[in-house]
């Protein structure tokens, strides 16, 4: 079913209690996340607001859309029951369900994004839904090494950030997200014709040698960092920080939203392949246009801000 997607405003004045308050990250952490490209929370959601989210994720996956995408853009993700067992990835399910943009859109886990990011605003990127089985042997399973700045090439921003939140604890059996220590500070080497590709699409073994020689050409040493989430907790990556995943060894599934955040300065900007050939986010045919005619990483329906204002 589609229907407009009327922008609502709970949050419009951004406030934190001072309770939410003392669950920013101090300036050591902000320090230490510049240094390392990773920030692991406090505690952001409570048990309530967690199952809430998974109640709401069945839902999506039994079929329940608010509203659907206007124009399905190229290289959507969007598992659906006829994929099979595989990892599951759903794109812009804060767009797509009210009930799962409601609990993403909380102001507090805004708040940690903008101190880590240094920035007054922060707006939604992109969202999407992961659900990992219990299948050692799936190949989708495993995430390759890869950054998030890599596939955001329209953008401007450099201070772009992920919040992974995970529905239950999380950690190495059941494959959890790991990053690749100050890899953010790296100087990207991977300019080549390939270097747009997804890396889904790519070998893993391809990319496991890619980190290697980047860290080597860097003077660097791969170290690699398992993030222990316990529930509630949501662990931050910098754009630029290399992490992916292993298989899910734990009996049940691995649950989780890849929550994607915009400074408010970012912005559209034109990028091309060394063809020549125009890079193309999905946002580019999904969002409203500027004035000037650019794709809007602003549109408040599909880019609603998070946080606003000075901390």
């Amino acid at each position: 079913m589609t229907s407009p997607h009327v922008t609502t405003t709970p949050h419009a004045t951004f406030r934190l209690t001072d309770a939410e308050r003392a669950l920013l990250p101090t300036p050591e952490e902000v320090a230490g996340y510049l240094e390392h490209g990773w920030y692991l929370s406090r505690r952001l959601f409570s048990d309530e607001e967690l199952d809430t989210l998974q109640a709401a994720t069945d839902k999506y996956y039994e079929g329940h859309r608010d509203r659907t995408l206007a124009v399905r853009p190229p290289n959507l993700a969007a598992w659906e029951p006829s994929h099979g067992p595989v990892q599951r990835h759903n794109d812009y399910v804060h767009h797509e369900s009210d009930a799962i943009g409601e609990i993403l859109r909380k102001p507090l886990l805004g708040a940690v994004a903008a101190l880590l990011a240094g920035a007054e605003e922060i707006r939604i990127f992109q969202a999407t839904l992961i659900y990992k089985p219990p299948v050692p042997e799936e190949p989708s399973n495993q995430v390759p090494w890869h950054f998030d700045r890599h596939y955001w090439q329209t953008s401007t921003s450099e201070r772009m950030l992920t919040a992974f939140i995970p529905f239950h604890d999380c950690g190495e059996e059941n494959g959890t997200i790991t990053m690749v220590d100050g890899s953010h500070r790296w100087r990207e080497l991977d300019s080549g014709e390939d270097s747009s590709r997804h890396f889904a699409q790519r070998d893993r073994s391809e990319l496991e040698e890619l980190l290697a020689e980047n860290a080597r050409l860097n003077g660097q040493q791969v170290r690699k960092i398992p993030m222990l989430i316990p529930r509630g907790h949501v662990s931050f990556h910098h754009c630029r920080t290399y992490h992916g995943s292993g298989p899910n060894l734990a009996a049940d599934p691995r649950r989780a939203v890849s929550l994607h955040l915009q400074d408010g300065a970012n912005e559209y900007r034109g990028h091309t392949r060394p063809d020549g050939s125009p890079v193309v986010y999905n946002h580019d045919v999904v969002v409203r246009r500027t004035p000037d005619g650019r794709p809007d990483y602003a549109d408040p329906d599909i880019c609603p801000p998070i946080w606003r204002g000075a901390l």
